[in-house]
């Protein structure tokens, strides 16, 4: 989050009108001025009124002038360290002139007066020089905010200013490295989905076309007679079935995603048993998992009991995810579902004793079309949607889920889902 620059509510009332400040300036100036005088010298009252009258006069007519110049902007340069520099000097002169006025009526000897004149002049390019170097230490750090912003311009999104000092230019330093932090980041998020996109083209090319091609190889066959084999045939039918019913799946799992990402996905919640969704769930894959050799269990903790969800969003999380985990675990291995109540969530697990996840895999299993290495080729199947979906129906459900390697190997998928 970029910081931003505190307000200040007085500072702001002088910078809508910039007069207020010489007015102010010129009040504080004399009253300071009669204070000192009454205070200190025991001046008498005729002699403050004078001191007061002169003063006020030649201040007003120096404020005047220089008001003038402002309006006229004869105080503003194309550079503002020469604008600072003019100020300073301006600053040395009214400062002379309002003195060199009192001192003529202060000093009887001519010589006083030249000495007096020439140690103002002296503190005036004191003052002046130290102007300049203020205006040099501020307008440094003004150039190296438009350096590092022509190279973020240019494309260099690394350019960063270094912030020294608490001032408005250090504030406006930080806020423009906040900036140049958050372009930075958007610019690897864009490249991402620039590469995730090629991607989704690349990958459901392939996921569309494979069983086309075979569909199309196979009814030309059957069309042309070139199969008569009965057995042949009815093979042929079988696969042009899973086929179809394959790219129907991919079909129907691109629809929910889109959903998912629209934000249009209606779900009607209703008050459910989740030991009835596990056993449902895996009722459904304990043949295939019989037929490689793999051992379905399931642990459902007694105080599980109900939770406010959409039954067959959660029974498609839960299809998915053992799928995925039926589908890397080898041959004998094990796949099994536990159910925990926590507070005020229940928390659901799939573990398997396969491979487990890649570690380069783990921060991005769950974006849409992503196949880690291990899941690449068509042998292992998938196209890369279903943890996807997943993620998106748990979200909906204002639950979280995620995905790590168990210490002992395999891996394991956990979601958690609000108890109401």
């Amino acid at each position: 989050m970029i910081n931003t620059i505190p307000q200040n509510k007085y500072l702001n009332w002088f910078s809508q009108a910039t007069w207020r400040i010489l007015v102010v300036g010129v009040l504080l100036a004399l009253a300071t001025a009669v204070l000192l005088m009454k205070g200190l010298m025991q001046a008498p009252s005729n002699e403050i009124v004078a001191l007061a009258s002169t003063l006020g006069v030649t201040s007003l007519i120096s404020m005047g002038l220089g008001y003038w110049l402002h309006r006229r902007g004869w105080t503003r340069s194309p550079s503002l360290a020469l604008t600072l520099v003019m100020t300073y000097g301006w600053a040395a002169l009214l400062t002379l002139f309002n003195v060199w006025i009192m001192s003529q009526q202060m000093f009887v000897s001519e010589h006083d007066l030249i000495l007096s004149g020439v140690l103002l002049l002296f503190a005036a390019i004191i003052a002046t020089t130290f102007g300049v170097f203020a205006a040099a230490s501020l307008t440094d750090g003004l150039r190296q905010l438009a350096q590092s912003a022509q190279q973020i311009a240019e494309g260099d999104l690394t350019a960063r200013v270094i912030v020294t000092g608490r001032d408005e230019v250090a504030q406006v330093s930080e806020v423009f490295n906040g900036m140049a932090a958050q372009l930075q980041q958007a610019a690897v998020q864009r490249a991402e989905l620039d590469t995730l996109r090629r991607d989704l083209i690349a990958w459901t090319s392939h996921d569309l076309r494979t069983p086309l091609t075979s569909i199309r190889a196979m009814a030309e066959a059957l069309h042309d007679g070139m199969v008569d084999d009965p057995e042949t045939v009815q093979r042929y039918y079988r696969t042009i079935r899973a086929d179809v019913i394959a790219l129907n799946s991919l079909i129907d799992d691109l629809f929910e995603l889109a959903q998912l990402d629209a934000g249009g996905l209606k779900l009607e919640m209703s008050w459910y048993a989740f030991g009835d969704l596990v056993s449902d769930a895996l009722e459904s894959f304990r043949a295939l998992a019989a037929q490689r050799g793999i051992d379905l269990q399931a642990a459902v903790a007694d105080d599980v009991g109900q939770a406010l969800l959409n039954a067959p969003k959660i029974g498609r999380v839960l299809g998915n995810l053992l799928s995925n985990a039926l589908r890397y675990t080898p041959e004998g291995g094990v796949v099994r579902v536990t159910a925990v109540a926590k507070p005020n969530v229940v928390q659901v697990s799939i573990q398997d004793s396969g491979p487990g996840f890649h570690p380069d895999d783990l921060p991005r299993i769950f974006e849409q079309f992503y196949r880690g290495e291990q899941a690449r080729s068509r042998s292992t199947g998938g196209a890369g949607l279903g943890l996807a979906i997943a993620r998106g129906i748990v979200e909906a459900h204002n639950g979280r889920i995620w995905a790590e390697n168990n210490p002992n190997g395999g891996a394991c998928v956990s979601f958690t889902l609000p108890k109401s």
